[in-house]
């Protein structure tokens, strides 16, 4: 019988190894291929226990629903204080490719969401290979760019909305986040929608930094989500 849940697993990076999870949902078959999800976690979730990044944000939401989420769900987890860029970012493809092979993911419905600093490790995997992902969720985070560094406020979004253009995304922040601003997203957004994008943006009224919450709680959310596939 094939074993389902959360399971434990471990992918190397630069001759250092790193525990994540991998969310197989109940009815898993290798007999046909499967939808993967991505999960990036936000800095207070950062560790070496392999389990920590899967008790906020999406982990909580497929445990809760777990009929909304008929998907294989990968959990890296970064050391603390390390955000999703070199070799985190790394971390998190070799632990996504090592998923797709054992778990027989889908290329064309892959899909990647994060929270907070992983919804910044959201956009900046999304630019490091703009045709690898066939829709994105960050969720209050912003865009991690080098550009923006000594250029215009608004040109580095734009730069990266132009990447990303083909790509349908749905954003969340909530309007009373004091750890990243709202701004952060209402200014991508725009950059999206300038260019064309197919973008959906959900700002809660009144919700702090845990936005995540509702976003993930969202029943249209996961549907939506999974819907999306790469032609051809």
């Amino acid at each position: 019988m094939l074993e389902t849940g959360f399971l434990s697993r471990t992918a190397t990076v630069e001759a250092v190894t790193y525990r994540y999870q991998v969310y197989v949902p109940p009815g898993f078959t290798p007999d046909r291929s499967w939808p993967v999800i991505l999960f990036l976690h936000g800095a207070g979730e950062g560790g070496s226990d392999g389990v920590r990044q899967t008790r906020v944000g999406l982990g909580p939401a497929i445990r809760r629903y777990p009929e909304r989420f008929p998907a294989v769900v990968v959990f890296p987890q970064s050391p603390r204080g390390h955000p999703w860029r070199g070799p985190m970012a790394e971390l998190a493809l070799r632990a996504l490719e090592q998923t797709m092979h054992e778990f027989k993911g889908e290329p064309a419905r892959l899909y990647l969401t994060g929270i907070s600093m992983g919804g910044y490790g959201t956009w900046r995997l999304a630019l490091q290979d703009p045709h690898r992902f066939v829709a994105l969720v960050p969720i209050c985070g912003g865009l991690d760019s080098p550009a923006r560094r000594g250029a215009s406020v608004r040109e580095p979004f734009l730069e990266a909305a132009r990447q990303l253009r083909h790509l349908p995304t749905w954003v969340f922040h909530g309007d009373e986040d004091s750890i990243i601003p709202v701004s952060e997203s209402r200014i991508m957004v725009r950059a999206l929608q300038e260019v064309g994008a197919p973008v959906r943006y959900t700002e809660y009224p009144g919700v702090e930094h845990d936005s995540w919450d509702p976003a993930y709680a969202e029943p249209e959310l996961p549907s939506w989500l999974l819907s999306q596939k790469r032609a051809g």
